[in-house]
């Protein structure tokens, strides 16, 4: 049974790898190509958030870096858990889930072309899911935490 959990863990934390290569690496490389970074940095600026280049650079980093360590299995909890947060921010913050729910639910009016501008939430909850149970239940026996004799 142990084992079982285990491998499950060792493919939910996969989910990293692609979160890594498919979002952060697309950040990374786009703020560290001159001025391509500046949608980016824009996106981050219309959260509210002070410092747009460094919480840009915060955000790519959380994805590729946390990403990764994820997937190997290395800090795990601490990955997960900077990935969870920055993947809480794209859905509720950039993606407005919470709202898009209610329009769905028919609690609250929710244009088309409002909803279209805050883009779909559903892969950054799914990131955001996975991220949290990742960082509750640890790497699993598949990880370099454990082969590096790190416990939960």
């Amino acid at each position: 049974m142990r084992r079982n959990v285990d491998l499950a863990l060792l493919l939910l934390r996969m989910a990293g790898l692609y979160l890594a290569l498919g979002h952060g690496w697309g950040k990374i490389s786009s703020l560290i190509a001159q001025g391509s970074g500046a949608g980016i940095v824009k996106g981050v600026a219309q959260l509210g958030f002070p410092a747009p280049l460094v919480f840009a650079w915060l955000a790519g980093l959380s994805e590729f870096v946390g990403g990764l360590c994820v997937a190997l299995g290395l800090f795990t909890p601490i990955a997960a858990a900077f990935a969870a947060f920055t993947m809480a921010v794209a859905s509720f913050g950039r993606h407005h889930a919470l709202q898009q729910l209610l329009g769905l639910l028919e609690v609250r009016s929710v244009s088309e072309e409002q909803a279209k501008a805050w883009g779909n939430p559903e892969l950054s909850i799914v990131y955001l899911l996975v991220m949290v149970t990742v960082a509750l239940a640890g790497p699993g026996a598949f990880s370099l935490d454990r082969a590096l004799g790190r416990r939960k």
